[in-house]
């Protein structure tokens, strides 16, 4: 008991998964270069970014489904290198749910242990219970041809989870569902992910999904990671303007550095002398970028002169972009919008605003 009891002890301080200068290259493309990442046990992490940023190929050599070109990868702490997919702890549920059509809900389930050391009249049992987890034990009978995206999406879950899988991999999972049952299926996958106690490394392009979703964010950019850390964090604390951009569409104002001051910098733009809040190690003359998001900005009486260019309607608000001294500006409006050509003055808190280095 002892034993056991210190083994547990000490997955839970140390990290899940390890990724130790990970590399990979496709010919003269580097696909991944030089990845250094750790998951917390019982953690919820997506790597975000755009199409080719490598998030996948990341996310594949984990899983076993790609080799590895150079680095390291521990799991618990194993070496996973050079251990095949169908040897690591680890379970992938797919884009396509990849379900057998020809299987029953419930066979589709089971399949996976028949091929491991699963008593028989333990085989049904488990994958019901795994059905249950995942709130599908009534489809049990029915074919996937006879299920919505969202319960596919569901029975791929719980054929993954059935096989008790230390690290649950997740790839684009929500992509080919519609807008509203990808946010049905984000409140069921953070829920689920509570609930089982275990670690989640989801791959999307989508922001609004990685907040909903997760403990932590890795932002990734031509192979590397730009960023990493809490939701909020990333928002509110953009460490590069790609950042800044990516995650909710900040306006970027260019500028130099002129030193630090107060709790910031002091940074000379376009639109004047400001002193906020920014990352930490900006040096006197460096090239930086002041953020400021859309509800950052406001109208008023003082201000900025800008010209108002369009105005689209959000529900709850507008969504303004103005131009002002050659920059674009988005300003998230509760009242009646200006029409467009019309002269506003753009104002902002600088305790809330950013700066962030102009690159990585």
């Amino acid at each position: 008991m002892a034993v056991a009891a210190k083994t547990a002890a000490g997955r839970r301080t140390r990290p899940l998964l390890e990724v130790i200068a990970l590399h990979k290259s496709y010919g003269s493309v580097q696909a991944v270069r030089g990845i250094d990442l750790s998951l917390a046990n019982e953690s919820y992490v997506t790597l975000l970014g755009p199409s080719g940023c490598g998030k996948t190929t990341l996310l594949r050599m984990v899983g076993g489904f790609e080799a590895i070109g150079s680095g390291t990868l521990m799991l618990d702490g194993m070496r996973l290198d050079d251990l095949p997919a169908n040897r690591r702890p680890i379970n992938t549920v797919f884009q396509s749910y990849a379900l057998f059509p020809h299987l029953s809900v419930l066979e589709n389930v089971a399949f996976g242990l028949s091929y491991r050391a699963v008593p028989k009249d333990r085989i049904k049992a488990r994958a019901r219970e795994a059905l249950a987890t995942v709130r599908m034990e009534a489809m049990a009978d029915r074919r996937p041809r006879q299920l919505s995206g969202g319960q596919q999406q569901r029975v791929a879950l719980a054929r993954a989870i059935v096989n008790e899988p230390r690290l649950l991999l997740l790839d684009e999972p929500l992509s080919a569902l519609d807008r509203r049952m990808r946010k049905d299926m984000q409140i069921e996958l953070k829920d689920l992910q509570r609930r089982l106690g275990m670690t989640f490394l989801h791959v999307t392009h989508d922001q609004e999904e990685a907040f909903a979703l997760s403990d932590r964010i890795v932002v990734m950019r031509d192979g590397r990671i730009e960023q990493q850390g809490a939701p909020g964090d990333i928002y509110t604390r953009p460490a590069t303007a790609y950042v800044a951009d990516f995650i909710g569409g900040a306006s970027c104002l260019p500028g130099r550095i002129l030193g630090p001051a107060g709790k910031g910098y002091a940074i000379e733009t376009a639109l004047g002398r400001h002193v906020v809040p920014g990352v930490a190690g900006l040096s006197v003359g460096a090239r930086a970028v002041l953020c400021l998001r859309s509800e950052q900005v406001a109208l008023g009486d003082t201000g900025t002169p800008a010209e108002v260019t369009h105005a689209v309607y959000r529900g709850a608000d507008w969504l303004l972009e103005c131009v002002a001294g050659g920059q674009l500006f988005q300003v998230a409006h509760a009242g009646p919008p200006p029409a467009p050509g019309e002269t506003v003055r753009l104002s902002f808190d600088p305790d809330r605003v950013w700066i962030a280095r102009e690159a990585a």
